[in-house]
């Protein structure tokens, strides 16, 4: 069993940046990739970025390219996003997902099997 957590949402001005965290624990070895989505209120769940465990490869939603940055930190096996030039539009609540049933970075949500509680971002204009 893998359990995440995040953490790091919050309020933040139109143009301005967060970086969320997710702290993995427990089967981590198990893990083929890591992923972030978003959802917005009556909305469906919105791929936002991947990255591999091994951190070779990463993949982007087409609108956070160039703004978005995942990354892995092995030492306390937890995944980051460096979310810069945030907009109003970015207001959601984040989750991070893992991957033990899939290799290869998936942009679906049915490629994950385990799931964050997720974590509020909203962006004022």
């Amino acid at each position: 069993q893998v359990q995440l957590v995040e953490s790091g949402g919050g309020l933040v001005q139109d143009g301005g940046s967060l970086r969320l965290s997710c702290a993995a624990s427990g089967g981590t070895s198990s893990i083929y990739t890591m992923g972030w989505f978003r959802q917005a209120p009556v909305k469906e769940r919105e791929f936002v970025a991947g990255i591999t465990w091994s951190g070779l490869s990463t993949s982007y939603g087409n609108s956070m390219k160039g703004r978005f940055t995942i990354s892995i930190d092995y030492a306390k096996n937890a995944v980051y996003l460096q979310m810069n030039n945030l907009k109003a539009e970015d207001t959601a609540i984040y989750y991070c997902a893992a991957s033990t049933v899939r290799v290869g970075l998936g942009r679906s949500p049915s490629g994950y099997n385990y799931w964050g509680q997720g974590t509020q971002v909203t962006v004022s204009s």
